[in-house]
């Protein structure tokens, strides 16, 4: 089992879509995934079809007042489980700032799960919120590894120099020692421009093997599918954005296989 978390602090960089999609095309290939909304938007949420009730998501968790188990709920996609958000979540930060070991609340909650002598999942993958808040820290100290999504466009490397330091503060500091970038998948790929292939090339010039193969293109599919509560993979299973997530999904299991 390998948990991920997909961070970047910034907003709008294709993390919501990456954790529905990749989950999705990671099913279709016969894997079992749990998904862990952790942003109070609840975007994950909503675009695996579930309906966010207050009471039953991961902040009950998190404060200690409900086991995971009792949390998980199964969606409408083949092979993909969900600890859904709420928006309460928005103020738990400050709730869990006042707990004994704050950082390690997320992962402290998922042992039931995660410590399991054989697991139900081959993946979980945390959503994490735009920031690089309480939340998103205990994603970090929890997961295995990050996967990065990233935009192309031209300030891009800067965001991630953040995230890569992060990893060694984290490492260095003991918070999670075994702590890796899984990788970096490009978004909103454009290829009729010079900018994303010129982006793309700086990133693989300076990340090399850590760069995905497969790119996630500007797609409306990928755009359109959240509103209708399903991952693009199911919403419009032939669309480019659909296809290149199979592609990252393939890519993802063959480097860690």
């Amino acid at each position: 089992m390998k948990v991920i978390a997909i961070a970047n602090q910034k907003g709008g960089v294709g993390k919501t879509t990456t954790v529905i999609n990749l989950a999705a095309a990671l099913g279709e290939l016969d894997k079992k995934i749990l998904v862990v909304d952790l942003d109070p938007q609840s975007n994950a949420t909503s675009g695996l079809g579930v309906e966010s009730t207050p009471g039953c998501s991961i902040y009950q968790a998190l404060l200690g007042d409900a086991s995971v188990t009792g949390l998980i709920q199964t969606t409408q996609v083949k092979g993909v489980d969900l600890i859904p958000a709420e928006l309460d979540l928005a103020g738990s930060e400050v709730d869990i700032a006042r707990m004994d070991s704050y950082l390690h609340c997320l992962n402290n909650a998922l042992l039931p799960v995660t410590s399991a002598e054989n697991s139900a999942y081959d993946f979980i993958l945390f959503d994490c919120p735009p920031s690089l808040g309480i939340l998103t820290m205990n994603s970090l100290a929890a997961a295995h590894s990050i996967i990065v999504p990233m935009q192309c466009e031209y300030y891009a490397l800067e965001g991630l120099s953040v995230i890569i330091d992060l990893i060694y503060r984290l490492r260095d500091s003991g918070t999670n020692p075994g702590l890796g970038l899984e990788g970096i998948i490009m978004t909103m790929v454009d290829k009729r421009t010079n900018l994303s292939s010129q982006v793309i090339q700086e990133v693989r010039n300076h990340f090399g093997e850590f760069v995905y193969d497969a790119t996630i293109p500007r797609n409306v599919r990928l755009s359109e599918a959240p509103s209708h509560g399903m991952p693009a993979t199911m919403y419009d299973p032939s669309s480019s954005g659909a296809q290149a997530y199979r592609d990252f999904a393939k890519e993802l299991i063959a480097k860690n296989s």
